[in-house]
């Protein structure tokens, strides 16, 4: 793994822990930082003992949003394509990740630090914990899939409740309207995070990877689409080795030992 300047990333068993790291700006994401995530899902992605991901942003908070001095010098068409265009492809990272990739939250996560925990697969939040996509406040639109994840994680209403607004919910209103998967006591939001990758871990990579693929892409498709999408996924993981040793495993009770093949 690369030295990077704007996140660390460590082992933890089965986890792989990245956290946002430019506490100077509480976390604001920054295209270094963009640039840096990226790197790291791909080196993680080529990993096969890594079984989860988890995003944090440390025991005080997880992101004020996107780096405000940089969002300030997009100034034409050309410039803010390029600039988004690289949300786009973090966010592409994390939802193209062959892990699971679970988001861990403590305090503030704001406008595009939300934006980038929509794009993870799951999300736990700490009690105390806040989040808010504030883009009404300073003339924009959320740039970073805010309009179109959320909408697709809570749905349209309370989607445009939260735009409209431009105001933090607590972690409470999350967890309801399903913004939050898991709802943890406060400062254990990373340790939550680790139980469910430990539970991962006992399952089939192949399995993990095609779900994820299966739900991101079949949101996105008519319901026949989906379908036959789907069973050309379930054919292919057919074949596989992994297939064999489980159903092998269960016929005989014993535990599965899962090789990703």
């Amino acid at each position: 793994m690369p030295t990077f300047n704007t996140i660390r990333v460590e082992r933890d068993a089965a986890a792989c822990i990245i956290t946002l790291n430019r506490p100077e700006r509480r976390n604001a994401i920054s295209i270094e930082l963009m640039r840096e995530l990226m790197d790291a899902m791909r080196e993680v992605d080529g990993d096969a003992s890594v079984r989860g991901v988890i995003i944090t942003g440390g025991a005080e908070y997880f992101a004020a949003g996107a780096d405000l001095n940089e969002a300030l010098q997009v100034k034409s068409a050309e410039s803010g394509m390029d600039y988004f265009r690289l949300w786009h492809r973090l966010c592409d990272a994390l939802e193209m990740s062959k892990k699971p990739v679970i988001a861990a939250i403590e305090g503030f996560c704001m406008t595009g630090g939300c934006e980038l925990v929509l794009a993870c697969d799951l999300r736990v939040g700490a009690k105390g914990s806040n989040y808010a996509i504030t883009s009404s406040r300073i003339g924009t639109v959320a740039g970073a899939g805010g309009t179109q994840r959320l909408p697709r994680i809570v749905g349209p209403a309370y989607a445009l409740e939260m735009l409209f607004a431009a105001e933090p919910f607590s972690a409470e209103d999350a967890y309801r309207m399903g913004l939050l998967n898991k709802l943890a006591e406060k400062g254990q939001a990373l340790a939550e995070a680790k139980r469910l990758v430990e539970l991962y871990a006992t399952r089939a990579p192949l399995s993990l990877a095609l779900v994820k693929r299966a739900v991101h892409r079949g949101v996105q498709m008519d319901l026949g689409s989906a379908l036959e999408f789907e069973t050309f996924l379930v054919t292919t993981i057919y074949g596989t080795d992994d297939k064999q040793e489980g159903i092998s495993a269960f016929l005989e009770k014993r535990k599965p030992n899962f090789t990703g093949r």
